[in-house]
């Protein structure tokens, strides 16, 4: 009887402790969330029909993505589809301005020359167009650049823009 007593005591040793060490245990560390965490702001790129593909667009599309890992700001592109007139484009711009984007790159003739024609109604929206003629007071034009001059350009007036309309 002494012996079978020993055994179940021994048996609820065993288990006491094995429930100590689970609980006392240190969790495994966590890796790193992988989703990124993005400001309320967005970079928006209107392009013509290439969309991203065609050149000057990648360059700039690739200095909005530098931008968007350095600050955190959501980037964005939309092509303007079918026929290529500033009649078709504008809304394709008036949607970017109602998603409030707040910076908006044009690049190709009917996305710049939309740009042009609606600028001046959206003050507090920055435009920056890309080898095109709109001006205006919230106008930058970036002409002659391609490549790495015009991402890195792009990127720092992204940047810029992000850093300027978001508390720190």
């Amino acid at each position: 009887m002494f012996r079978r007593w020993w055994i179940w005591g021994a048996a609820a040793a065993v288990v006491v402790a094995g429930l100590v060490t689970w609980l006392v245990w240190p969790a495994p560390a966590q890796p790193p969330p992988r989703a990124r965490v993005y400001l309320e702001y967005t970079a928006c790129l209107l392009t013509d029909q290439h969309g991203v593909a065609g050149s000057p667009a990648r360059s700039v599309w690739d200095g909005m993505e530098d931008a968007s890992l350095a600050t955190h700001a959501q980037v964005q592109y939309d092509a303007v589809m079918g026929e290529q007139s500033l009649g078709n484009a504008l809304p394709y711009l008036s949607s970017m301005v109602d998603r409030r984007c707040g910076v908006v790159l044009a690049v190709g003739a009917a996305p710049t020359a939309a740009v042009g024609a609606v600028a001046a109604k959206y003050p507090g929206v920055r435009f920056v167009v890309v080898d095109g003629t709109a001006t205006g007071g919230n106008v930058t034009g970036l002409r002659g650049l391609s490549g790495p001059q015009l991402r890195d350009r792009v990127r720092v007036l992204v940047t810029g823009a992000v850093r300027s309309a978001t508390p720190r």
